[in-house]
């Protein structure tokens, strides 16, 4: 696991914004000399013969390749199909969000009171409200309680009261499955929540198990470590002799709260597993409250779950999240779900000015898709991620807001966040630094890929050996072999072409 600090992400964020900016211009700043004709007959007829694999005719493949100068259509195989997009959805989520909130959007993590404060005692309840901070991290919450320290106050009476309402408490979306619930890229989405890792996988805890005395229990570790105060742990494993096999296995059932950990460690081993958790405010309600006692802040009362009251109130503590447009590196890189949905809750809440849901945030989605004349034939949006499999899109969709959007100010950043194909850098090339290395496309292609079971999609931007930026998107949903050679091919065809 590549461990980057927020404060480095924001940093490569900006060099990479620099560096896309520099390769590919903006269509309106291309040279007239670099103006892509309406049609390339040779490259639809060598693109045709591409598809001719038995592993696009054997599924369900739509294709669509745009001249990013001019948005024309070059070639097109059944560009209009409704097609299962998986992490492909990001592009829309990523774009809207951009559009919606704005490239210097922060999330917000705040700490309030409401009572009176005599001498150094807080008489009466402390809050901790969340605005959907989905980066938040061990350190954040430590700051905050610093801050609380800061202002002097060392005892709080009453209780620790979670606010998560700026989202609604439906945080397992409706579409997706629950025989993954515990996995890390589909946790839970609250206004409040945390991330164990660099890689801000927010509502996840890292279990640590290392062997015992053989015959004996693992041990059990987890990180933060503060979470074992809010977690339930059962161990059901057993230490092997040295030499024998692993059978560890770390789950937790859809709307549990207890995490099981069962099978043998062999003597002298160790291991970890991600898992998300079932309830991400009250999670990091255990950690804040950990760290407010490292701070030197004793809370009397218990926690519990509230609205923070109408009415006066000073905020004691503020902290704020990386910016959007540097946000938008390690979403897009990485594919992290997380983002995607609490992008989705906060553009909903912005967007309705009240309570964030997938409803209203899929809406503000589709709202800017329509602004950008996107064709909404065959879209059907039930998540921001891709997660689902309720989701639909077109190639001639993303191949249209992919050209659109090189006229936003914010498309450097946009840009830069796409996974760049054969750059080993993991913040670079993210999902796509194993694919097409050593070909034309090596750094000239920047794409988001998109992966289900069976289901495989890629769509972004390459530039050809003439020059010319191209757009394209690639939809694929199989049941044999997967296409995704084939987009590969795609993408490389498209780096070598000269008119």
């Amino acid at each position: 696991m590549t461990i980057t600090p927020r404060s480095l992400v924001a940093a490569v964020a900006a060099g990479l914004m620099i560096t896309s900016a520099a390769l590919v211009a903006p269509p309106q700043q291309l040279p007239q000399a670099a103006a892509a004709p309406v049609s390339d007959p040779a490259l639809a007829k060598k693109l045709t013969t591409l598809m001719k694999d038995s592993r696009i005719t054997k599924g369900k493949t739509a294709v669509a390749v745009l001249d990013a100068a001019t948005g024309s259509e070059l070639y097109q195989r059944k560009g209009s199909q409704a097609t299962i997009p998986a992490s492909n959805t990001k592009i829309v989520t990523a774009a809207a969000a951009m559009h919606t909130l704005g490239p210097d959007y922060r999330f917000q993590t705040q700490v309030i009171k409401r009572a009176k404060v005599t001498g150094s005692t807080l008489n009466g309840r402390l809050y901790l409200k969340g605005y959907g901070d989905p980066t938040a991290r061990q350190s954040d919450y430590a700051s905050l309680a610093k801050q609380v320290r800061a202002a002097g106050i060392k005892t709080v009476t009453g209780k620790l009261v979670v606010d998560a309402t700026y989202f609604d408490s439906v945080r397992y979306n409706p579409a997706w499955r629950t025989s993954y619930a515990d996995a890390y890229y589909a946790a839970p989405i609250s206004a409040l929540t945390l991330a164990p890792n660099a890689d801000y996988d927010s509502g996840t805890v890292i279990i640590t198990y290392r062997a015992g005395a053989v015959g004996k229990k693992a041990k059990i570790t987890t990180t933060p470590a503060a979470a074992k105060s809010y977690l339930s742990i059962k161990n059901l494993t057993k230490t092997g002799a040295k030499g024998s096999s692993w059978t560890v296995g770390v789950g937790r059932s859809y709307g549990s709260g207890t995490i099981t950990v069962r099978g043998r460690v062999p003597s002298g081993g160790s291991g970890s597993a991600l898992i998300s958790v079932n309830r991400p405010d009250l999670y990091a309600a255990a950690i804040f409250r950990a760290e407010l006692k490292k701070a030197g802040v004793s809370v009397k009362g218990g926690t519990t779950v509230l609205a923070t009251p109408d009415g006066k109130r000073t905020v004691l503590a503020t902290d704020h999240s990386m910016r959007l447009k540097d946000l938008l590196v390690p979403f897009m890189k990485l594919s992290n779900n997380m983002h995607a949905e609490a992008l989705t809750k906060a553009m909903g809440a912005k967007r309705s000015g009240a309570v964030g849901t997938w409803t209203n945030g899929l809406a503000a989605t589709r709202a800017y898709l329509t602004l950008r004349k996107v064709p909404m034939t065959g879209v059907s949006l039930s998540d921001g991620s891709g997660l689902t499999r309720a989701n639909t899109l077109t190639p001639r969709a993303l191949g249209t807001l992919l050209v659109a959007v090189q006229s936003e100010p914010w498309f450097p950043a946009f840009k830069a966040s796409l996974p760049v194909a054969g750059n080993t850098n993991r913040m670079v090339g993210g999902t796509l630094r194993y694919r097409m290395n050593g070909t034309r496309a090596e750094n000239n292609a920047w794409a988001k890929t998109g992966s289900l079971t069976g289901v495989t999609a890629l769509s972004g931007y390459v530039k050809g050996r003439d020059g010319h930026l191209y757009v394209f998107s690639m939809l694929s949903n199989y049941t044999q072999s997967s296409p995704r050679p084939v987009e590969d091919k795609l993408v490389v065809t498209l780096a070598g072409w000269r008119r």
